[in-house]
C-alpha cells in the first residue's frame, strides 16, 4: 500500500510528533489535536493515527486506520465500516499491564488488605491467615493476546486458569477454554472473573444476571469494556454477594457519572481506565511496525477483523 500523507491526531500528539520526527520517514505528516482536526485534514490524508473516529467527518478518503488503543469499537461497534479501509490496532505491553492490575487486586483480597487496614483503623491485633495463589481458580472472559498474556502470569503463579471465547479452541496458559454456552457449569467454583471481552453486538451486556446469579461471592474484574456489564445486574450481584467485590477500570460513559451509584457501593474499586495505558513510545514504535510492514508488504498482525469487531 503506498502512503504519502498521515494525519495524527491525539491527545499525546507532540509527544508522538517529537518521536516520529527524529526517524526522518520519507511520507508528508500532520499532528494535530482531537479538536483541531478538519475535514481538510482528513481529505488530505492518506492514514489516520488516532483513538477515536468523529461521526461528524467523512472517513471515505482514507485508506488506512491505526487504533493507538487495543480495542476498536469507537470505530465499529453499531457503526458502518467501509471494509476497503484498512484497520489495525497497537499491540505493546497492554497484556502486561492488565495482568498486573489485575493480580495486584486478587493478591489484595487473598492478603485481607481492607480487613487488616480496617482492624487498624479500631487498633484490633485479630490474626487471619491469607490465602494461596494456588488455591484459586479464575475465569479469564477473551482468550486474545491480553488473555493470553494474563493467563500465563497467573497460572505461572499456580493459579487455575480458565478462558471463555466464542470458539472455545484450546490456548495455551489456559486449563481449558469453554464457549459462550458451555461456561456456565464451572461459574459456582470461580473465585475471579475477568473480563478482556472487546465490545461487539455479541459482547454488550453480556455480564447480566444470568452469569451473576451463578457465582458464588466471585471477584470480579472489568478491564474489557464497560458496556459489557449491565451495571444494575453487578450491583444486585454485590447486594446479594454473588460478586463480593468489583474492580471497573472501564465504563459505558466516561467520565463516570458522578451520579452513578456505582460510585457508593463499599465493595467496588474504581479506576479511571488506566489498566493498560499507551505511552507515547509503545503507540509511536507499533505504528512504525505497522507502517513498515505495511509498505513492505509484509503480514499485519495487529490488522483487525472488521466483521468479528476485534
Amino acid at each position: 500500500m503506498n502512503i504519502n500523507n498521515i494525519l495524527v491526531v491525539s491527545p499525546m500528539f507532540l509527544e508522538l510528533k517529537t518521536l516520529i520526527e527524529k526517524e526522518n520517514l520519507h511520507n508528508n505528516f500532520r499532528f494535530k489535536s482531537e479538536e483541531e482536526m478538519s475535514q481538510d485534514d482528513l481529505g488530505w490524508a492518506d492514514a489516520l493515527v488516532t483513538f477515536n473516529l468523529k461521526s461528524e467527518y467523512d472517513y471515505s478518503h482514507v485508506k488506512w486506520v491505526h487504533s493507538l488503543g487495543a480495542g476498536v469499537d469507537r470505530f465499529l461497534f453499531q457503526k458502518d465500516w467501509n471494509e476497503e479501509v484498512l484497520l489495525t490496532r497497537t499491540i505493546c505491553s497492554f497484556g502486561q499491564r492488565i495482568a498486573e492490575y489485575c493480580l495486584s487486586y486478587i493478591l489484595k483480597d487473598l492478603q485481607f488488605h481492607d480487613e487488616f487496614q480496617a482492624l487498624k483503623q479500631k487498633k484490633k491485633w485479630l490474626p487471619k491467615t491469607p490465602k494461596l495463589l494456588n488455591k484459586q481458580k479464575v475465569m479469564i472472559f477473551g482468550t486474545g493476546e491480553i488473555g493470553q498474556t494474563t493467563a500465563k502470569i497467573l497460572s505461572g503463579l499456580g493459579m487455575e486458569v480458565y478462558g471463555v471465547s466464542l470458539s472455545g479452541r484450546a490456548k495455551e496458559d489456559f486449563k481449558e477454554v469453554l464457549t459462550v454456552d458451555s461456561h456456565f457449569s464451572h461459574l459456582r467454583e470461580t473465585n475471579y472473573i475477568i473480563n478482556t471481552l472487546p465490545l461487539t453486538e455479541q459482547t454488550a451486556a453480556f455480564f447480566d444476571e444470568p452469569i451473576f446469579k451463578q457465582l458464588s461471592k466471585a471477584g470480579f474484574i472489568n478491564v474489557g469494556r464497560g458496556a459489557s456489564i449491565r451495571e444494575e445486574a453487578l450491583l444486585e450481584a454485590l447486594d446479594n454477594y454473588h460478586v463480593s467485590f468489583a474492580v471497573l477500570d472501564v465504563f459505558a460513559q466516561e467520565p463516570l457519572l458522578k451520579d452513578n451509584p456505582i460510585w457508593n457501593h463499599p465493595r467496588v474499586y474504581i479506576t479511571p481506565h488506566i489498566s493498560a495505558v499507551t505511552t507515547p513510545d509503545e503507540g509511536v514504535t507499533c505504528f512504525l511496525k505497522t507502517l513498515k510492514n505495511l509498505e513492505e508488504n509484509k503480514p499485519l498482525h495487529n490488522k483487525v477483523n472488521c466483521k468479528r469487531g476485534y
